[in-house]
């Protein structure tokens, strides 16, 4: 059955045209009859539609119908009111794939998967709450300064398996202590590390390697660095891909930042360095001090003068607060170190062309393109003015007296970057305002909801 013969609905430019009847060729050719387009909510979560091969040309050209409204909608369905949501009527968006993104699916027969933009098809314009569009708006601040960032990701994830008697329904997968950074089937007894990096690196997410972490069932898999869209775009489609292949395997994998009171957190670092028009790391200085460059000490500078605002976008549930303290690997105040751990931004020891920045701060709930288009912002501001950061922290990294404290909850982290007018402007206000109503609405839920912990601590003693 030959899918490529339907003729194209409406007029496209002729090098669209072109594309979309290659990429129907390519995709039939390997029997493949369904595209899975996908794009990111304002959590990082992927909201998509298949359609049949033969509808192709269609969408690349009108795009897919979606409601505007689902930017506003929770985890649980929860609906915010955010400006061109409910009291617009809740209009359509348009989702068209960018078919420079299909690939086929590995555990997926006859499906491949894309990422799709999105615009409104009112203006032909992007809508502010797209994050894909706005870490391109971002990028287009640092090219035009001549910079071009590159950047690789570093994702934890805990994987859970059913259990009718734990209160939440699932308990750690191969949770054993004293297998901290290990492989093989004493750390994974049934393989899942092994087919999930062979899946990802199938999926060409250019996957490093990978190894259990610190707590039982819980996995970091590493992506190697690329161009600032093309690794947010990676870790997007590494978060959908490994929540899938754990279903696959009747599992859940959650990027929740703390999922157990006795456990540790899971992180989202992120190694950035910086190239000018030559392809020149533009952070290496071998003469200076640290072997660091004027441009890495003030983009170091920037990151750390709008950490607070910065924590709303890499740590942005409540939740995320519960990660962080004292002696637990995950920042708690706001510093810097050579090749120290402690630090919430971390020089690693290589030069050259390896310089670059690894900030700590986020963690794996974290939407990956909001998470960089807000490092990067930061960055590009630093440079700007070229900020001079402190000294270095060292051994611990808990001075309290050298180093102000991050926000301590998801409440102080939304002031702060309602507060940070040099951030709001780089991101747009209008970003930045239906971020800080969607999850002010998160917060105050919380607020409303008696949890378990209430419950043990108050019933009996009043």
């Amino acid at each position: 059955m030959h899918l490529i013969a339907t003729p194209l609905e409406h007029p496209l430019s002729a090098h669209t045209d072109r594309q979309v009847r290659q990429t129907m060729e390519a995709l039939d050719a390997k029997g493949i009859d369904v595209l899975r387009v996908a794009y990111p909510d304002l959590m990082g979560s992927d909201r998509s539609r298949d359609i049949l091969l033969h509808h192709l040309p269609h969408a690349a050209g009108h795009g897919l119908a979606f409601s505007r409204a689902v930017y506003h909608t929770g985890a649980l369905g929860d609906h915010s009111d955010i400006a061109g949501g409910l009291e617009s009527g809740m209009p359509d968006i348009v989702v068209r794939p960018d078919l420079d993104t299909v690939v086929p699916l590995p555990w997926e027969p006859n499906v491949a998967w894309c990422i799709g933009d999105v615009q409104d098809p009112a203006t032909g314009r992007s809508v502010p709450e797209s994050p894909r569009d706005l870490l391109r708006q971002v990028l287009t601040r640092l090219n035009d300064a001549g910079l071009t960032a590159l950047v690789g990701p570093e994702l934890e994830y805990v994987l859970l398996e059913p259990d009718a008697d734990a209160p939440t329904g699932w308990r750690r997968y191969a949770p054993a202590p004293g297998n901290v950074y290990t492989t093989g089937r004493r750390a994974d007894p049934d393989g899942h590390l092994l087919r999930t990096a062979r899946a990802l690196h199938a999926l060409g997410l250019d996957v490093s390697g990978g190894n259990r972490e610190f707590d039982g069932g819980q996995f970091e898999i590493n992506l190697n660095h690329s161009e600032a869209l093309d690794a947010a775009d990676r870790a997007f489609r590494f978060k959908a891909a490994v929540k899938e292949l754990a279903r696959v395997e009747g599992r859940l994998a959650t990027f929740m930042a703390k999922p157990f009171n006795d456990g540790g957190g899971s992180g989202f670092h992120l190694h950035v360095s910086l190239v000018d028009a030559d392809g020149t790391n533009v952070l290496d200085a071998p003469h200076d001090s640290h072997g660091l460059s004027a441009t890495a000490r003030h983009a170091l500078a920037g990151v750390l003068s709008h950490a607070p605002a910065l924590s709303a976008l890499l740590n942005p549930t409540v939740n995320s607060y519960k990660r962080f303290g004292p002696d637990t690997t995950a920042p708690w105040l706001i510093n810097w170190g050579l090749d120290n751990r402690n630090a919430m931004v971390r020089i690693p020891p290589e030069r050259g062309a390896a310089s670059r920045l690894e900030v700590r701060l986020g963690d794996a709930t974290a939407n990956p393109y909001l998470a960089i288009a807000g490092l990067l912002a930061a960055i590009h501001l630093g440079i700007t003015t070229a900020t001079e950061p402190p000294a270095p922290a060292t051994g611990r990294a808990a001075d309290t007296h050298a180093a102000a404290k991050l926000p301590g909850d998801l409440g102080q982290a939304l002031d702060s970057l309602q507060a940070d007018d040099q951030l709001t402007d780089m991101l747009g206000k209008s970003f930045v305002d239906a971020f800080l109503t969607f999850k002010r609405d998160e917060l105050a839920r919380f607020h409303q909801h008696v949890t378990d912990w209430e419950f043990r601590e108050y019933a009996q003693i009043n």
